[in-house]
């Protein structure tokens, strides 16, 4: 028999919050862009080691809150900005103000 204990009840729902590993090497692969750099959501999840996730990484950094993780640095496959939780113009902006070219 299964134990719930741990899982919030039999809905298997989380009784509490945990970091998953892949978020926390998708945290890990954007903190080691320099300034200036990008990188695609695709070269992201291939850092991080799951190649066909680049959707999840996108989900994972627009609910970034924390400073250290420079997660404007990382934009689409075509080259286009993408999304960014504070808005599009803040985000290239601060690409602009680090020399980075779009």
């Amino acid at each position: 028999m299964r134990n719930y204990s741990k899982v919030g009840g039999k809905r298997g729902m989380p009784g509490y919050r945990t970091p998953s590993a892949f978020r926390a090497k998708v945290f890990e692969a954007v903190r080691q862009i320099p300034k200036g750099r990008t990188l695609t959501y695709r070269q992201v999840a291939q850092i991080a080691g799951r190649e066909k996730a680049w959707r999840a990484v996108g989900n994972i950094l627009s609910r970034n809150c924390d400073p250290q993780v420079p997660c404007h640095r990382v934009i689409r496959s075509d080259g286009s900005v993408g999304g960014y939780n504070q808005g599009t113009a803040l985000k290239e902006k601060k690409l602009r103000n680090e020399g980075a070219i779009l």
